[in-house]
């Protein structure tokens, strides 16, 4: 099975202890983890940063990536309400709405995994504003799905261990972001990929 897993730092496997940017080793990350248990193509569409795609180039970008694939997973949002208020757990499911019409009218819908990012706590990076529309955003990202017919999976609810800046996952949170969506996704690869 071809797995497209298409977000921002968390997913790329940014690792904050490094003082130029640097990133986990492979053996850490979450993609890796799950290419390695389930014998997975994983493609990790990573990438520090990144907001809900909403500018035409950035949409072609997850349209071209996602032509080839059974699955699609999203792990998004998290840098979009870093922006901070007035910007609400609602402003990122609209966009994220307006980002996934366009990959609706070419798959499947209950082939895209939105998953609601594991909350924010408080940290170097965060503030109690922050982490309060965090915490709002899985419940908004599951009525998005219910009305779109996509999957769903609620990260949050993993036990996903953060680091001290309240953003990026730790070592164990990788695992236990891995161990989740493994389950989440398991469903979904014998359905749309009933050759395994």
């Amino acid at each position: 099975m071809k797995l497209l897993c298409y977000g921002d730092s968390n997913t790329y496997g940014f690792d904050p202890r490094s003082f130029f940017g640097g990133r986990y080793p492979a053996e850490v990350r979450w993609t890796n983890l799950l290419a390695r248990e389930t014998g997975w193509d994983v493609q990790n569409a990573g990438e520090n940063g990144r907001e809900i795609p909403r500018r035409p180039w950035e949409i072609d970008d997850l349209l071209h990536r996602a032509e080839e694939v059974d699955l699609v997973t999203i792990l998004l949002g998290g840098n979009d309400l870093l922006q901070g208020p007035p910007f609400a757990a609602e402003d990122a499911a609209a966009r994220m709405e307006a980002c996934l019409t366009p990959l609706l009218a070419r798959r499947a819908p209950a082939s895209i995994l939105l998953v609601g990012p594991p909350p924010m706590t408080l940290g170097a990076w965060t503030n109690q504003a922050v982490c309060l529309q965090s915490r709002r955003l899985a419940p908004c990202y599951r009525a998005l799905a219910e009305g779109l017919g996509l999957s769903f999976a609620d990260g949050g609810q993993w036990g996903v261990e953060l680091l001290f800046d309240g953003v990026h996952f730790s070592p164990a949170g990788h695992r236990a972001y891995a161990a989740g969506i493994q389950k989440a996704l398991s469903p979904l690869a014998k359905r749309f990929a009933p050759s395994l």
